[in-house]
């Protein structure tokens, strides 16, 4: 009896004991991605309040952290240096001292950050800047150095909560050298995210012995965006194929691609993965609750992960982060607000979708006057957008031009510039049999009905920012002929013969100059190599640089709508314009 009475107390401690060896971990993730300099409650664009930001994240985190049973890790997933005028200004014309991205996202205590390609746009001077003002890690795995052949920047971290080890590995879609001018990523390769996951997993499995790992991927989740083989190496948007053929991964955090996606995806071992993308400009937060129950080794004992997109619409901005950086507001209001030059009459990007438009015509002309060249190709950098007729300010180059493009001049031949027309052409607009069918090529299920967003409106079946046009040569665009087969180049646009044989000078953007779309790669055959040989010059400055000089030194600007291409047959385009207009951007935008 005294025997039994013994071992049922030693088995009753025993338990007793493990029960207080237990222990449960809660982690809160908060992710943003893609911000585009969204950092204070204002649109310095359209010179408006807003109700979505840094500003109104830091109130939501700030709520977060008061939660004393749970601790808060704040995740950014790139893209931050490109967008609002505040990053601009930041990047290029207040450049002594700390930056203000990393004021702002030390301020609010981030834990780790993934470069994004918007944030290697920015050049070398300010991302390396940005390196070491961080107080955190930022982090790129398959960024590769080629000088020593690492990791250009860190490839991962491991944050310590609680004694559970969170491990963190950051990818960076790969479509930079595609994108960007090769000076920008000086020294720099991007390797495949798939190989790059499965080799980092590994010495981080093999190293860190860590409980949870997380990968913060500044690529989208969609590998067939744009007809792309996910099949093949270097997918842009290669996150989710990282989830299901990389295993260990608990979360996946995804960007770039501007969706929104929360969802749970089983790998090739059957473990599921949490994935969630917060779509662009901090409307949304990636929220992820992560729960972990450890024994007396800190071994897990069971896991869960669960996660939600949360809305800053509705919360206020924090006010103290407003007041910390107000110096700052009011120079960048400054620097939006000077007055450069006047349109006689207003322009808008909608009009560049159904023809010659003056909104298109004004980038045109300047890029021509900039690099005196003899052709200029050109696109909408803004879906839909307009300028005032009256005074032209520094905020209104924001809207006529969105990126920080370098210019190329380049050498292409009359065969290939045309070549380059039918591609751009064959992205934008359908092949019409009859007056009654579409213009615009949009995007179906294979059906002849056009998909429609939640608000009604058709979708493009391909990105509005590469339906180039062209200036300084007279061409029709025939769209009842098949793609490949409806660009007839009649002259120059002096009138002086055009030559197939005959090599001319190309002013176009670095975007384009460097692969990005297609046009000259898919389009006109050249190779990347070749590419490079035909570059001539590239701008020191960005295009809104030399646009906001050429705006100035001209004064007065008179928006015409040029003459130097049409689509026929005539009476069809005109029939479907006003339609699609309609489709696209709903009756009330007319």
């Amino acid at each position: 009896m005294i025997l039994r009475a013994f071992f049922q107390s030693l088995i009753l401690f025993c338990i007793a004991f493990s029960a207080q060896a237990q222990r449960e971990v809660n982690i809160k993730i908060i992710q943003t991605s893609d911000v585009h300099g969204v950092l204070f409650p204002f649109d310095y664009v359209n010179n408006t309040a807003i109700d979505y930001g840094m500003a109104h994240v830091y109130t939501y985190v700030k709520k977060q952290r008061e939660n004393p049973n749970q601790q808060v890790l704040l995740f950014d997933n790139g893209d931050i240096l490109q967008g609002q005028p505040t990053v601009y200004y930041a990047n290029f014309i207040d450049t002594t001292g700390k930056h203000l991205v990393s004021k702002v996202m030390n301020y609010m205590k981030y834990d780790v950050g993934t470069v994004g390609n918007h944030d290697i746009e920015a050049g070398p001077k300010v991302y390396i800047k940005l390196v070491n003002d961080f107080d955190f890690p930022w982090l790129s795995a398959n960024t590769i150095d080629i000088r020593t052949g690492k990791p250009y920047f860190k490839p991962y971290t491991v944050i310590e909560r609680d004694g559970l080890r969170i491990a963190v590995l950051g990818l960076t879609t790969p479509g930079i050298p595609k994108w960007l001018s090769s000076n920008l990523w000086a020294n720099m390769e991007f390797a495949d995210m798939v190989e790059s996951a499965r080799v980092w997993m590994d010495s981080i499995q093999i190293n860190e012995n860590p409980h949870i790992v997380v990968g913060l991927f500044h690529s989208g989740h969609d590998a067939t965006y744009e007809g792309a083989n996910p099949e093949k190496a270097l997918n842009d948007n290669a996150s989710m194929l990282v989830a299901q053929q990389v295993p260990g991964f608990d979360i996946i955090l995804a960007g770039h691609d501007h969706d929104r996606l929360i969802t749970k995806v089983a790998n090739n071992l059957g473990d599921s993965i949490l994935i969630a993308d917060p779509g662009s400009r901090a409307h949304l937060v990636s929220d992820i609750c992560i729960n972990v129950k450890l024994d007396a080794e800190n071994n897990i004992i069971s896991k869960k992960i669960d996660g939600k997109l949360a809305p800053m619409h509705g919360l206020m901005p924090d006010p103290e982060f407003v007041s910390t950086f107000s110096s700052f507001t009011r120079e960048v209001e400054e620097f939006v607000d000077r007055r450069i030059g006047y349109f006689s009459a207003p322009v808008t990007s909608q009009d560049t979708y159904f023809g010659p438009s003056a909104f298109i015509n004004i980038i045109h002309s300047a890029q021509l006057g900039i690099s005196n060249s003899e052709i200029s190709f050109a696109a909408p950098l803004s879906f839909n957008t307009s300028i005032e007729q009256g005074n032209v300010y520094v905020r209104d180059l924001f809207k006529l031009y969105s990126y920080e493009n370098l210019l190329y001049i380049m050498n292409l031949s009359g065969q290939e510039i045309k070549d380059y027309l039918e591609f751009s052409y064959g992205l934008w607009l359908n092949t019409m049999k009859t007056a009654d069918d579409y213009l615009l090529l949009f995007r179906t299920n294979g059906s002849d009905k056009p998909i429609l967003h939640n608000n009604g409106r058709a979708i493009l079946k391909s990105s509005f920012y590469n339906f180039d046009s062209a200036a300084g040569i007279n061409y029709k665009v025939d769209v009842s002929k098949p793609v490949g087969k409806r660009i007839k180049i009649v002259s120059m646009e002096d009138g002086s013969p055009f030559d197939l044989d005959k090599t001319y000078r190309v002013a176009i953007n670095s975007y384009r100059g460097t692969g990005g779309g297609g046009h000259l790669i898919e389009g006109v055959g050249l190779s990347k190599e070749e590419l490079q040989k035909r570059v001539v010059n590239i701008s020191p400055y960005d295009m809104r640089h030399y646009l906001m000089k050429w705006i100035e030194r001209t004064g007065r600007i008179v928006p015409t709508t040029p003459s130097n291409w049409e689509i026929i047959p005539t009476d069809w385009a005109k029939q479907a314009i006003e339609r699609d207009r309609i489709l696209l951007f709903g009756a009330d935008e007319n």
